[in-house]
């Protein structure tokens, strides 16, 4: 079940989800130093690390699902989020360049299907980074912060998954080492907490940060006639951005 918009913006603006902004926001931005004239996607609710991108990119666009619920971003200027059902986004076929998902794939209740139709979506070549709670870590066992909510995962699991969905994993992190504890001591030791556990390749990391590509070509001819009926026109209709 996906988190509520409300406890997602709340936890963001608080002393967790400001360390969570820091550090995960590094490792993303280290992936994806140069978007530019490319065309990503956030979906799940990753407004807290698109902004970094919004002066390169061409266009960045943003999906909820209905169960969670929808905000404005970015703030000041016209809104370039959207709800929409994540098994059948509103997006031509091959039209984006980068897909970012965040507070998604862990409560979708068919993450496979999730997995496909992000493929569809991506241009060939394209880029997915999936943030998802590592079954081993303190964050995915309390559910004090979004990431200890829906189901998570370990590497071997994120690698079936991936692979069953034709996307091939590039590269792989951790992050949030920190124990999700609110305090002063916590929020202030944060960055000593992550270099510790990279350093040392500790297991107990809250987050799997998986960047991964599309490289294969899907039969699609079973699942089009499963979606002939639902097909809506699209909301979005981006041109790759190269």
């Amino acid at each position: 079940m996906h988190a509520d918009v409300v406890d997602l913006r709340t936890f963001y603006s608080g002393q967790l989800g400001e360390v969570a902004r820091r550090l995960l926001g590094r490792v993303i931005r280290s992936r994806w130093e140069n978007v530019a004239g490319q065309i990503v996607l956030g979906v799940g609710y990753p407004v807290p690390y698109l902004d970094t991108f919004r002066d390169s990119a061409n266009r960045v666009l943003v999906l909820m699902p209905a169960a969670q619920g929808v905000v404005n971003w970015p703030n000041g200027s016209l809104s370039s989020t959207a709800l929409a059902d994540l098994d059948m986004m509103p997006l031509a076929d091959a039209s984006v360049d980068r897909v970012l998902v965040v507070h998604a794939l862990e409560t979708d209740e068919h993450p496979a299907d999730l997995l496909a139709e992000i493929w569809r979506i991506l241009a060939p070549g394209g880029r997915m980074i999936a943030v998802v709670p590592n079954r081993r870590g303190l964050w995915a066992r309390m559910d004090t912060t979004p990431f200890g909510q829906g189901q998570p995962y370990s590497r071997g699991q994120l690698t079936r998954l991936l692979r069953e969905a034709l996307f091939s994993p590039v590269h792989w992190e951790e992050a949030l080492y920190v124990p999700p504890i609110p305090g002063r001591f916590y929020v202030r030791t944060a960055t000593a907490w992550e270099r510790l556990g990279t350093t040392l390749s500790l297991p107990f990391a809250g987050l799997h940060v998986i960047e991964a590509s599309k490289t294969l070509y899907r039969p699609v001819a079973v699942r089009q006639l499963r979606r002939t009926s639902m097909r809506m026109a699209p909301a979005f209709a981006p041109a790759p951005g190269g």
